[in-house]
């Protein structure tokens, strides 16, 4: 058994995640993933979708070593070492690529990937994760969000009251979003909702693209 770091939630939610990635992606492609967090993501849909190279990311320096160990445990050549990402920084990644002398095209993607990070920081980047994803889309590329959302209209599920609740009690700038909020964002940054997906564990699967 691996002894790496482990979340139950991902591994409950990987695979309903890339039955909807099959459907919105394309063939083949460069995706981005924003908050990677263990890892388990990344290994699992660069393992099911072999002609997308797939670069896992974190803001957290800490979990790069273990996400590096299980990009190397995957062995997939289509799994990319991961890079510290700070959504908030000027430049992405902040560090770990040579993006000065990368080519603007390798300074592109398909498709950038972002699950269950806009309710665990501030506010502030939402702004920022589209503006990035709008500097680093390739045209046609798509932004995918994932996670809970509060909806006007539509009756927030007891256990989204809850842990919303519980986020902002450990952290007032944490909480979940509303999606006409993020939606506006998305709007600023030149991306457009264009896609509602009702996942498992009241979750929401978002599409964005110019």
């Amino acid at each position: 058994m691996s002894s790496l770091p482990h979340s139950p939630a991902a591994d409950r939610n990987k695979q309903p995640i890339l039955d909807a990635l099959t459907g919105i992606l394309g063939d083949e492609g460069a995706a981005l993933e924003i908050a990677s967090g263990t890892g388990q993501h990344a290994a699992w849909f660069a393992a099911a979708l072999g002609r997308w190279t797939w670069q896992p990311t974190d803001a957290d320096a800490r979990m790069l070593p273990a996400m590096a160990s299980r990009v190397e445990e995957a062995a997939l050549p289509n799994l990319r070492p991961p890079l510290l990402l700070d959504v908030m920084a000027p430049r992405w990644p902040s560090e770990g690529f040579a993006f000065a002398a990368a080519t603007e095209e390798e300074k592109q993607f398909d498709a950038i990937f972002c699950a269950n990070m806009l309710h665990i920081s501030p506010w502030a980047t939402c702004a920022a994760l589209m503006q990035g994803a709008a500097r680093h889309l390739r045209a046609g590329g798509v932004l995918v969000t994932y996670g809970p959302y509060i909806e006007d209209g539509v009756p927030t599920a007891p256990s989204n009251i809850a842990f919303d609740e519980d986020l902002r009690a450990r952290n007032p700038e944490w909480g979940i979003r509303w999606l006409e909020d993020v939606a506006v964002e998305a709007r600023r940054a030149g991306l457009v909702l264009r896609e509602r997906h009702a996942m498992p564990a009241n979750n929401l699967l978002l599409v964005f693209r110019s």
